[in-house]
């Protein structure tokens, strides 16, 4: 974590303000918030997951239409601008989950107790109101402060497979009209994820691993994949930061935006588009591209995973760059949107509270609580930070991984080369999936081939994992 110029630790000031916060009652900061405790409001995360930044709720209207409430966690009403818990929080950006190990931008009395939105307590948020129409398009939205209180914290699994055809959760059967809430709630994501696709939304499926430790040791690496929860909570944040972006524009302030832009590595995507016998222009081309993804998934879901691996590295990762009233910073490539603030997890995002207090202030009413320059030096340091926190994150990957790997030298995998970088090329096997260097053969490999890879050596001290190409 110092390494790459993050704090792993709070100061005795930060413990003073989390005394003093801790002190703090609802009612006192409540001001205009509206009560919308009587709500049967729901969260879907990780079953570990204690930082809980965002629950839904959903009500069918006479006309068809889904009214969608989004709640947030309303971190800003408790870390004010400037203090040492927003200096703290600043200078990392973001929680880096280092995988046996968690390093909280906020501290955990806050991240994971008194801003998280815990079930059965109440708690602050600002909350994203949208229309949802019968084609998936969100003409109306807006955005107000309430006191809420999640009724039931669910996990991705477990409702991921009911909603795919399984058994019904306990947990939902216990709650009277519970399932009827998440099957309205899936049907407004259905159709917000309809919509985007087609707009020409890239549909990627990725795998990713979890580390499983028993007795302090790490026995095995798990394949987390995607299910219909995960989409339905991935719909939700996507429109609820679309709509809050498209709102700040329309309130002309400043204000923070997440841009991806269309692919330089375009020719590596026609590269591969190819190989499957499909022929992609020869300029980035968001529908044809979108098209084309459909037409694999439908084709062969099982490697599926596999190619969005390949496509996501060339199309490269976003960047925070600043919106200035009157002018385009750009939107995002992937989700074909023009306009994408992050927003829905300020437990875990510094970027999110910012936005979120921009967002307060223009409800209230109130002067923007940033200038357009220091925007611009948030945006600078949070795109370093989110570099180093996914170089320490792919750091310790590698170190779990080689610990569970030392005992497999000389065993063959499937691979997919993943990245030609000066460090070398480097590439990720499929199952269980883990990323190593390849040192033998790599002279004939580009982004994106599929390989056979033989296992030469796995160094659990320095995550130094080394392949040879067969």
């Amino acid at each position: 974590m110092r390494e790459y110029d993050f704090d792993p630790d709070f100061d005795g000031a930060i413990a003073r303000e989390v005394a003093a916060i801790e002190q703090m009652r609802i009612e006192d900061l409540r001001g205009d918030a509206s009560d919308f405790r009587e709500l049967l409001w729901s969260s879907i995360d990780n079953k570990t997951s204690k930082d809980l930044d965002q629950i839904e709720w959903a009500e069918q209207l006479p006309n068809g239409d889904i009214r969608l409430l989004v709640g947030i966690a309303d971190v800003s009403a408790y870390v004010k601008k400037g203090s040492p818990i927003d200096r703290r929080a600043e200078q990392n950006i973001v929680t880096v989950y280092a995988e046996t190990t968690i390093f909280p931008m906020l501290p955990e009395e806050l991240s994971t107790d008194i801003t998280s939105l815990l079930e059965g307590e109440d708690r602050l948020a600002v909350v994203a109101e949208m229309i949802v129409k019968e084609n998936g398009d969100v003409p109306e939205s807006r955005f107000f402060r309430a006191i809420v209180r999640n009724r039931a914290k669910l996990d991705y699994e477990s409702v991921g497979d009911w909603l795919e055809g399984g058994e019904l959760p306990q947990k939902v059967a216990g709650i009277d009209g519970l399932e009827e809430q998440l099957r309205l709630q899936n049907a407004a994501a259905v159709r917000l994820g309809d919509y985007r696709a087609r707009k020409g939304a890239l549909d990627f499926e990725s795998i990713e691993s979890s580390a499983v430790v028993e007795d302090g040791e790490v026995r095995e690496i798990r394949a987390i994949r995607p299910n219909a929860a995960r989409k339905l909570i991935e719909n939700f944040m996507i429109a609820t930061n679309v709509e809050m972006a498209e709102f700040l524009e329309r309130s002309n302030v400043a204000s923070l935006r997440r841009v991806v832009e269309a692919p330089e590595r375009w020719d590596g995507i026609v590269r591969i588009a190819a190989e499957y016998g499909e022929r992609l222009p020869s300029e980035p081309d968001l529908p044809a591209f979108s098209a084309f993804l459909a037409r694999r998934k439908a084709a062969d879901p099982e490697r599926f995973p596999d190619l969005s691996l390949s496509l996501i590295k060339l199309i490269g990762a976003g960047r925070c760059v600043v919106q200035r009233p009157g002018e385009d910073a750009g939107g995002h490539f992937g989700l074909a949107v023009n306009d994408y603030a992050h927003s829905t997890a300020p437990n875990r995002r510094f970027t999110d509270i910012v936005v979120q207090r921009i967002v307060k202030a223009v409800v209230a009413n109130e002067p923007p609580p940033y200038t357009a320059e220091e925007l611009d030096a948030i945006a600078e340091h949070a795109n370093l930070q989110e570099k180093g926190a996914r170089k320490v994150e792919r750091r310790m990957r590698k170190i779990i991984a080689a610990a569970v790997l030392q005992h497999h030298i000389g065993q063959e995998y499937d691979a997919i080369v993943t990245g030609d970088t000066k460090a070398g090329v480097f590439a990720r096997i499929l199952r269980p999936p883990v990323d190593g260097r390849v040192v033998r053969g790599e002279e004939r490999l580009d982004v994106g081939d599929k390989v056979r890879v033989k296992l030469l050596s796995a160094n659990p001290h320095n995550g130094f994992i080394d392949f040879a190409a067969k």
